[in-house]
């Protein structure tokens, strides 16, 4: 069984927010200690441990004029140990930081990346491991936004049929959404004719009926397209920044964490890997089901299906343009586009949400300065 299962990890910011009588932990020599219960039964007082909460006391306790401890103190205080403190450092880019044009970030040792962090190896199935995790939110996400490189895409399961599952080439997204999307659109057209059964009943009609439709209907779709455009960009971001970046909510538990890295966190812990930049399709599917069920809710067929379509079709362009930020040499808007995704990953995870553009990081002051 590895270290990081035997032994709960903390980040340094777990330990510093525990600091009064009502929990107060301490660190000494990369070992973190609740002496909450201690507090009482200290020599020197228990102000004198308080003053020193959610702090190193190594030096401190070898310092005998600050306060003399003996050996049993020191066998005294593994009594209350909770775990150990992971690694503090980062590799995450300063804030001048700019991704030139021939990035290529280099590969990842796994064995010793795996030694020094303790946090997943990157030689074994990825999901077991964070089910069975044993660090604390704090250091998961301080991990998990520090990007690793590997020439391949590693597994998420060690069983062949569901990995399969996790891996997405990228023109899978637009084989199936934007035939799903056309047909969308046409149903619209044509239901602003007259009406149709539904997708169930007959999924092929409305291209049987094409030549039906008027130029006042299909004035009326293409504006329920491009309204559909629009509020895909509002989703996209805040989809984003509200549900993929859902850090501070996020519950301290293995379970949550795992849900957190399967539907993000991943991305952002292997950001170059070409098989997960895309959207599974399945996944894609859970996420729409709401926002389309909403969409049929709020307007009438004949636009939700012309807003659905524009939506999807934005969605395509969103995917697509997703992996190409990452490895395709791009013409001038999108260079620019690239460099700005490259620094939400590199630089500062927690700004610079808008991929396909940045007008609601405009809007809601989350862009990333360049």
């Amino acid at each position: 069984m590895s270290l990081v299962k035997r032994t709960r990890i903390y980040a340094t910011e777990d330990v510093t927010s525990h600091k009064t009588e009502n929990s107060c932990w301490i660190t000494y020599k990369g070992k973190v200690y609740d002496v909450t219960k201690f507090l009482a039964d200290h020599p020197g007082g228990e102000e004198y441990i308080l003053k020193h909460g959610g702090q190193d006391v190594e030096s401190v306790m070898k310092d005998s004029e600050e306060h003399d401890h003996s050996d049993a103190a020191y066998q005294i205080l593994q009594e209350y140990c909770i775990g150990k403190l992971g690694t503090n450092e980062s590799n995450l880019e300063g804030e001048d930081w700019i991704a030139p044009d021939d990035f290529e970030p280099e590969v990842t040792d796994t064995a010793a990346d795996f030694e020094k962090n303790e946090f997943l190896d990157l030689r074994k199935p990825l999901l077991s491991q964070m089910w069975n995790s044993n660090f604390s939110k704090s250091y998961y996400l301080k991990q998990v936004h520090q990007p690793r490189h590997l020439t391949d895409s590693p597994r998420l399961f060690g069983w062949s049929i569901l990995e399969m599952c996790t891996r997405t080439v990228w023109y899978v997204v637009p084989f199936i959404w934007l035939p799903v999307a056309a047909n969308l659109f046409l149903r619209s057209a044509v239901q602003f004719t007259r009406p149709i059964p539904t997708f169930l009943q007959n999924p092929t009609l409305p291209w049987s009926l094409t030549s039906e439709v008027t130029t006042d209907a299909l004035v009326k779709t293409v504006i329920c397209f491009f309204l559909g455009n629009v509020i895909w960009t509002l989703l996209e971001y805040g989809m984003h920044r509200f549900l993929f970046h859902i850090d501070e909510m996020l519950p301290d538990h293995p379970v949550a964490l795992t849900l957190h890295f399967t539907v993000h966190g991943v991305h952002h812990y292997l950001p170059m890997d070409r098989l997960r930049l895309v959207m599974p399709p399945a996944l894609f599917f859970i996420l729409e089901t709401p926002f389309t069920r909403l969409a049929y809710l709020l307007f009438p067929t004949a636009m939700a299906n012309g807003i659905i379509a524009g939506a999807f079709t934005f969605y395509v362009l969103y995917d697509t343009m997703h992996y190409a930020l990452h490895h395709t040499q791009l013409p001038a808007y999108l260079k620019h586009m690239k460099k700005y995704h490259l620094a939400h990953h590199y630089k500062n995870f927690e700004l610079g949400f808008g991929v396909t553009s940045k007008i609601w990081d405009y809007a809601f002051n989350t862009v990333i300065p360049m």
